[in-house]
């Protein structure tokens, strides 16, 4: 017997044609007397049949998956969005194909074509470079398979996207701890290639202008997304015993990192230097110091995220939307006065 029973293993069986079974399972009872649907439908389960989706989805045009491929899944964030966003998705009839690209933009690229051979209806994405895969995300698109971009976005409005003001809160963040008295304010950068890496930093140079704070090189650190990069990072500037009141991260994992340098180093949080950052999620709240942290309203994002796409399954001809959404800075005792 093969690895996948089929109708013709049911027709063999039963000692009818394949056509009759075919017309059974697929639920005609107008042309398959309905003793013989029973006997076709019970004969199924007993070998174990199970539906050819693929052949499905070939004769509809229509496979009912959506692809989620996100860059990593070390923090809690990707994984909320993807509860939320699959549960907005199966009551529409979706069910969910799920990829991580490690940080990686072949595998994300590999990732894109595994999924357009499961004849996805539409893909969900958060990038690992703005711009490396900008080629396949043209190609797809122009195969008629709509792409969202969400958190972590590209700068072309050819698709849309679901983003948070990072310059904005960023700025806020950074501009709250200059009121609170900060001056030598260290920032772990993200990746250059990330285009909220760069939108962070710009709020962080520009909240130090508008209180004429000269933007000083050495406090701005190289880039880092994990805890073992922020620990890293951390331990090489504090090596260099160069003076500073705060640090402002990219990302939590990377601050919990250097916070925990810090800590061993002998230095109080935040009576030594305060700390907070960008993207903070419940990790912030599981350490000693809780971090502030601007919070992404992940719930929200995964909802204008599945609205898009599957208005652009609907109607490959809607214009590309671009949605910014407003983050929230959740004070906590890193920066407490």
């Amino acid at each position: 017997m093969s690895k996948y029973i089929t109708i013709k293993d049911i027709a063999n069986e039963l000692g009818i044609s394949k056509s009759t079974v075919s017309r059974a399972l697929s639920g005609d009872a107008s042309n398959v007397k309905a003793e013989t649907m029973k006997l076709i439908a019970e004969t199924a389960r007993r070998m174990g049949y199970q539906r050819n989706e693929l052949a499905v989805s070939l004769r509809r045009q229509s496979s009912h998956n959506i692809a989620i491929i996100i860059p990593e899944i070390v923090t809690t964030f990707y994984m909320t969005f993807i509860g939320h966003a699959q549960t907005i998705l199966r009551k529409h009839g979706y069910n969910v194909l799920i990829a991580t690209s490690n940080e990686n933009a072949e595998q994300e690229r590999l990732n894109i074509e595994m999924m357009e051979k499961c004849m996805v209806d539409g893909i969900l994405i958060s990038v690992c470079d703005k711009e490396k895969n900008i080629d396949v995300y043209r190609r797809v698109i122009g195969r008629g398979i709509p792409m969202v971009f969400f958190d972590r976005t590209l700068e072309w409005g050819d698709a849309s996207q679901v983003r948070l003001d990072d310059y904005i809160m960023s700025f806020f963040m950074v501009e709250q701890l200059i009121r609170s008295g900060c001056k030598r304010i260290v920032h772990i950068a993200g990746p250059a290639h990330i285009r909220n890496g760069y939108e962070r930093l710009r709020g962080y140079r520009d909240a130090l202008e508008k209180f004429h704070i000269a933007y000083d090189k050495t406090l701005v650190l190289p880039p880092a997304l994990s805890a073992d990069e922020g620990s890293d990072v951390m331990s090489a500037f504090l090596d260099r015993n160069i003076p500073f009141d705060a640090v402002f991260g990219f990302t939590e994992t990377a601050l919990i990192g250097a916070k925990n340098i810090m800590q061993k180093r002998g230095l109080r949080i935040p009576a030594d230097a305060r700390i907070c950052c960008m993207s903070g999620t419940a990790l912030c709240t599981l350490v000693f110091p809780t971090i502030t942290a601007v919070e992404q309203p992940i719930e929200q994002m995964a909802a204008e995220a599945c609205r898009l796409l599957i208005a652009h399954v609907a109607d490959s001809a809607k214009c590309a939307e671009d949605i910014v959404l407003r983050g929230e800075i959740i004070d906590r005792e890193s920066t407490a006065v």
